[in-house]
């Protein structure tokens, strides 16, 4: 693993627990065991390395996505298979870390938006598109509108002020929504087929 790469990863296991306003470049020295010297060498400041972090994390759900799609044998096969990814991801998010990128850091919140209006809502568009003509998924549905729609919910979800954390699970919020989602969409076909794949995750 290079500096580069170790330096990334150490700031994104402490972004992740303790959010990003409160970690400093001491902070992520200290816990890599180098001096803060070193970090400057690769990274100007805490921002470029939130922007790098980003970069990474996007690349990663992206070869994520695509080999769940190449593995799965339909549709609904694929949207559980993301579901149970996106679980590990959403899982270890502090919201904090959502809310700390969209104040203080918006280039790397563009980013994140960038992704999310291109790479995000195209996949879901061709994976609506498919499950029509598969047959698990409602033809009248308006798959430009639901893909916006899905894909933006997952925002919503580390809303604070919508769902605060104390008194909201972040990852149950997002199940909710996606089991919504799923089965609002499915026809009764698919609606069969997702209830036997969830009751194989279940047991």
């Amino acid at each position: 693993m290079s500096q580069t790469e170790r330096i990334i990863e150490g700031g994104e296991e402490l972004f992740l627990t303790a959010g990003i306003k409160s970690v400093t470049m001491d902070d992520i020295a200290k816990h890599l065991g180098m001096s803060k010297k070193t970090i400057y060498q690769f990274f100007k400041d805490k921002n470029e390395l939130v922007i790098a972090l980003v970069k990474k994390k996007l690349q990663e759900d992206e070869d994520n996505m695509s080999a769940i799609i190449s593995q799965s044998g339909n549709v609904i096969e694929e949207m559980i298979n993301m579901m149970k990814c996106s679980e590990e991801i959403f899982s270890r998010i502090n919201p904090i870390v959502i809310h700390d990128m969209q104040k203080y850091h918006p280039d790397a919140w563009k980013q994140f938006q960038n992704f999310k209006s291109g790479v995000l809502v195209h996949t879901l568009q061709e994976l609506l598109t498919k499950g029509i003509k598969q047959g698990y998924i409602r033809p009248e549905i308006d798959v430009k509108i639901i893909a916006r729609m899905r894909v933006n919910q997952v925002e919503l979800g580390f809303n604070a002020s919508i769902f605060p954390v104390a008194e909201f699970n972040t990852w149950r919020v997002q199940q909710q929504f996606n089991e919504h989602f799923s089965y609002g969409i499915c026809t009764l076909k698919g609606y069969k087929l997702l209830n036997q794949y969830k009751n194989i995750h279940d047991e």
